[in-house]
C-alpha cells in the first residue's frame, strides 16, 4: 500500500485565487483546450504570430518549380518554419515524423490547373488528419466563384468535423483572375469564412484598406506569399500587411523560389517575429545569402 500523505504542512496559499489565463489568439478564447493546443502550435504566444511554409502547390500544378524534391529543397528550411502547409501525401511520404512545427494539413481538392479550380471537394477524411497529429486542416473557399455554395459547405462540413476532433480549420480564400484583389472583396469573403466558423482565415494582402481587412474578420488573419516578387517586395508587403493588423503569413514562392530560401525565410520571420523593417531584412537575407 502507498505511505498515507499526513502532512500538515500542505501549501494551498488560500490568499491567491488560482489564475485562469487567456488565450492569446484574437477571438479563439472560447475553443476546448485541445484546439487552443493546436492553434498555439501554429502561433508563437510570445508573438501572436505565425509564419506559416507553405509546399502544398503540387496537389492542383504538379511538380511546381522549387518543389520537384521536397526532401532535398524543402526539408532543410522546416526547423525554420513555425508551421507547414502540406498534402497528407507529401507529409508521410517525405517529412519526418519527428518535426517540430505544426502541420496544417491541405483539406481541399480535385481539379488541376487543368480545370475550373473552384470545383473543389473535400480531399481528407478528419479522422486521418487527426491520426497524423494535424495542428489545423486548411480548405480553399472560392466566394464568387463559379463554385461558391460547393466549397463554403466544404468548410462548413469541415468546421463541424473539426470540432468534434478538436483540429482547427483554416479557411483560404481563393480568388479567381475575375475576381479583384481589394479591400471590399477581401473584406467580404474573410467575413464570410470567420462568420461560419473557420478558426484562421488566410487571404492576399491588399492595398489601401487591409487593416479594414483584418478589422472586419474576427478571427486571426494570415498573408498569403502569393506569385514569386523581388525579396524586398515580398519583405515590404510582409511588414505591411503585419503593420495592418494580420497575425503572420504564409510563404511559399517567396521562400522556396528564392536564390537563398533559408535566408529569406529567416528575413521574413525577423519581420513576424522581431518587428524589424523591410530594409533591416533585406540586410538579413543579404548576409545569409553567402
Amino acid at each position: 500500500m502507498p505511505e498515507q500523505d499526513a502532512s500538515d504542512a500542505k501549501q494551498f496559499h488560500e490568499e491567491r485565487p488560482q489564475q485562469n489565463v487567456p488565450f492569446f489568439l484574437k477571438g479563439s478564447g472560447a475553443y476546448d483546450w485541445g484546439m487552443q493546443h493546436r492553434l498555439a502550435r501554429i502561433f508563437r504566444p510570445e508573438s501572436g504570430r505565425t509564419v506559416m511554409l507553405a509546399i502544398d502547390h503540387g496537389y492542383f500544378q504538379g511538380p511546381t518549380t522549387g518543389l520537384e524534391r521536397v526532401d532535398l529543397n524543402v526539408l532543410p528550411l522546416v526547423p525554420l518554419a513555425d508551421a507547414l502547409m502540406i498534402t497528407r501525401g507529401m507529409l508521410r511520404s517525405v517529412v519526418p515524423p519527428a518535426v517540430q512545427p505544426g502541420i496544417v494539413v491541405r483539406a481541399s481538392g480535385g481539379p488541376s490547373i487543368l480545370k475550373e479550380l473552384s470545383n473543389e471537394r473535400l480531399a481528407i477524411d478528419v479522422a486521418d488528419a487527426a491520426r497524423l497529429g494535424a495542428s489545423a486542416m486548411a480548405v480553399q473557399v472560392f466566394i464568387g466563384g463559379e463554385f461558391e455554395t460547393q466549397t463554403v459547405e466544404n468548410l462548413t462540413r469541415l468546421v463541424d468535423e473539426g470540432y468534434r476532433h478538436g483540429i482547427p480549420v483554416l479557411g483560404v480564400t481563393a480568388v479567381g483572375k475575375q475576381l479583384a484583389r481589394d479591400a471590399r472583396y477581401l473584406g467580404l469573403a474573410t467575413r464570410i469564412c470567420a462568420e461560419l466558423g473557420a478558426q484562421v482565415v488566410k487571404t492576399y494582402y491588399c492595398e489601401p484598406g487591409f487593416e479594414k481587412v483584418t478589422a472586419g474578420c474576427p478571427v486571426p488573419v494570415v498573408m498569403a506569399g502569393g506569385k514569386k516578387l523581388p525579396e524586398l517586395e515580398a519583405l515590404t508587403m510582409a511588414r505591411r500587411a503585419i503593420d495592418a493588423g494580420a497575425a503572420g503569413v504564409d510563404m511559399g514562392r517567396n521562400i522556396f523560389q528564392s536564390d537563398a530560401p533559408a535566408a529569406m525565410l529567416r528575413a521574413v520571420r525577423a519581420v513576424v517575429h522581431d518587428g524589424i523593417s523591410a530594409a533591416d531584412a533585406l540586410e538579413v537575407y543579404a548576409s545569409g545569402k553567402g
